[in-house]
């Protein structure tokens, strides 16, 4: 078997999408494991730009079957409408599943998330798509899940109840109008008969693919600062997007699990609330922000753009056991005479060598800086590590050393062939 595993290491937008659509041509199956459409994977083909929030980033392979797993909390609507985007540029999407254990993100569920934040004092800065609340429903064991649609009557029965409880919730807590069960019906009725057939029992289907030795890759959502348990709560996602989180997103063993690949983006950025140690609000960091497109591909809001943070890269490696880094992005950094990454946190004189927990600590901390000397070239036509200027290089080198784990592949531009390859992922 083969089996590849792509995560983010920092907080989301690293490039995954990209990474993942150019692993999809080898492989037989792409599982997405975890979120929903709060991600925002961007792939380029030939100049012509997908902007994916569901769909695996390698659905537009379509010899390979792509599956929304368990772990993945689905809005039905929001997928038919990337699908109808894509078969509408000419692309197929009859290799779509969608796992029977696979929560349902229902119409509720957004008009919570968008309430919660509204009335919230201390803001989280979410997508405001309804995922928290689907997965609180989930752990609630209030949630409704895909093959529950199979047998409809049944469904309308459980949507009766869980409506009757989520509009007392906007009434009475909210102050808010409560929602139509009848519309919500009928919004399902018209879609069931595109939904239901891609319904599948996702599990054995996986490790049988496995079994079979066939080329399995399972696709994160967000990343590692945004994990649930690992990132920089509350400022988080409601789930694992990390090695770990593919055990239970996607129903197989950690030891099936062999090459794990995170994705690192060359400077760092972030979006929304938390802390941000190394964040740049000056013009080094509107240059960033500019040269780099770093506008949200769910909201559009602009991101936060700062220096390269290595002790979160280290905490990605750890937590995830990467065998490979995916370096993205190198090519916005050309032309800065000088470039900073982060090595250490010092706070109030303590210096940290890894990401506390706490975030009232690591809003106080102050970035410990390594410099290292810019480049003028241009990259982003090169096609081999050789051609690469030194001080690029030494920048790559670096991350080697400090995370301990090598970068196998670096992105020089968004379209999927400009890559450089180092080393092969197996």
């Amino acid at each position: 078997m083969s089996s590849q595993v792509v995560v983010g290491t920092q907080w989301g937008d690293e490039g995954k999408g990209k990474i993942v659509d150019v692993l999809a041509e080898k492989a037989d199956m792409i599982v997405r494991f975890q979120g929903g459409d709060n991600a925002g994977h961007t792939v380029i083909v030939n100049g012509k730009k997908y902007v994916l929030h569901l769909l695996p980033s390698g659905v537009l392979h379509k010899d390979a079957v792509c599956v929304i797993g368990p772990g993945v909390v689905c809005n039905p609507f929001v997928l038919l409408e990337e699908m109808d985007t894509l078969e509408k540029g000419g692309l197929t999407c009859d290799h779509i599943v969608i796992s029977d254990r696979a929560q349902i993100l229902m119409p509720y569920h957004r008009y919570q998330d968008k309430l919660e934040e509204e009335s919230a004092n201390h803001k989280i800065g979410t997508t405001q798509k309804g995922i928290g609340p689907c997965y609180s429903d989930k752990y609630a064991r209030r949630g409704i899940r895909y093959h529950e649609l199979l047998d409809f009557e049944s469904f309308k029965v459980r949507l009766k109840e869980v409506l009757d409880f989520k509009n007392k919730l906007f009434t009475n807590v909210y102050g808010a109008n409560p929602l139509d069960y009848d519309t919500i019906v009928k919004d399902f009725e018209k879609i069931y008969d595109r939904i239901v057939p891609m319904i599948k029992e996702t599990t054995h289907m996986v490790n049988e693919a496995l079994d079979q030795n066939k080329n399995v890759l399972f696709e994160g959502a967000q990343a590692m600062m945004l994990d649930i348990n690992y990132g920089t709560y509350p400022y988080v996602t409601s789930s694992s997007p990390t090695s770990a989180g593919v055990a239970t997103g996607a129903g197989v063993a950690v030891n099936r699990l062999q090459t794990i690949i995170g994705v690192v983006k060359a400077y760092s950025t972030r979006v929304g609330e938390g802390p941000f140690v190394t964040e740049l609000l000056d013009s080094t960091g509107e240059n960033l922000r500019a040269v780099g497109a770093e506008y949200g591909a769910t909201t559009g809001r602009p991101r936060r753009c700062g220096w390269l943070d290595l002790l979160v890269v280290k905490h990605a490696c750890t937590m995830n056991g990467l065998t490979d880094i995916v370096l993205t992005k190198i090519d916005v950094l050309t032309g800065i005479d000088t470039l900073k990454v982060c090595v250490g946190y010092d706070v109030d004189g303590t210096i940290y060598d890894y990401v506390p927990s706490d975030q009232a600590v690591v809003a106080k901390a102050k970035p410990v800086y390594k410099e290292f000397a810019g480049w003028t070239e241009d990259i982003s036509k090169m096609t081999s590590y050789d051609q690469l200027p030194q001080n690029c290089k030494d920048y790559v080198s670096f991350i080697e050393q400090f995370t301990g784990v090598r970068v196998s592949m670096i992105s020089v531009g968004p379209d999927r062939v400009n890559n450089i390859y180092i080393h092969e992922i197996d």
